[in-house]
């Protein structure tokens, strides 16, 4: 009776399909849109810092389309347009994308957070759920809409370089920002209107 041998199965994917996984071309489109909020929005911030930022978005995004490949895997394979996929086609297991997108999200979502603040990294990371689990799980199986909507996640990009929000803020930097708030003109037509009605006199009395 001879004894039946398994091997471990080799993965025979090759780094152009783990490139692929990142869906380049979707990429470079939020690396575009989170460029152009952060040229666009008011104030400034350090080059460097900016530099991490707009890497760490683009490694996030990647890191959003290998776990929306990984899930899709089986229903990629029966479509032409996306049955050539890594996944779909069989040159990259699914665990082995899902584990890519996971690390990649962990990776962009902390550096983006000691790089530049947490309030980054958490739409970051909110903009990774929303495209893996959100529209891919959700609106992409059950609504015919389903890309306009998920379309929201590459505008979190922009929202997430802002310079108020690329740019850690000392509590010293936030005091002045305190006391402005009490100066703008909403503030400032409120506190007159008190006055006003503290000064109007109320209604005469008509007992002598």
């Amino acid at each position: 009776m001879t004894e039946v041998q398994t091997r471990p199965v080799l993965s025979t994917a090759q780094p152009e399909d783990f490139f692929q996984l990142l869906k380049p071309r979707v990429m470079s489109l939020v690396v575009f849109t989170a460029a152009t909020g952060l040229i666009v929005a008011p104030g400034s911030v350090n080059p460097l810092v900016a530099a991490i930022a707009i890497l760490c978005i683009a490694v996030g995004a990647g890191a959003a389309g290998a776990l929306n490949m990984a899930l899709e895997g089986e229903t990629d394979a029966l479509m032409r347009r996306t049955r050539g996929r890594p996944v779909a086609a069989g040159r990259v297991r699914k665990n082995d994308a899902m584990a890519f997108g996971v690390i990649l999200s962990l990776f962009s979502v902390m550096l983006l957070g000691m790089n530049a603040n947490w309030l980054a990294a958490g739409l970051l990371a909110m903009t990774i759920v929303y495209y893996a689990v959100f529209y891919t799980l959700l609106l992409k199986r059950r609504m015919t809409q389903n890309i306009v909507i998920g379309g929201a996640a590459g505008a979190f990009a922009a929202s997430s370089l802002r310079p108020q929000a690329a740019t850690p803020v000392s509590p010293s930097a936030a005091a002045p920002l305190s006391r402005n708030r009490r100066d703008n003109p909403l503030a400032l037509a409120r506190r007159s209107a008190i006055q006003n009605l503290r000064r109007t006199p109320g209604p005469a009395s008509d007992t002598p």
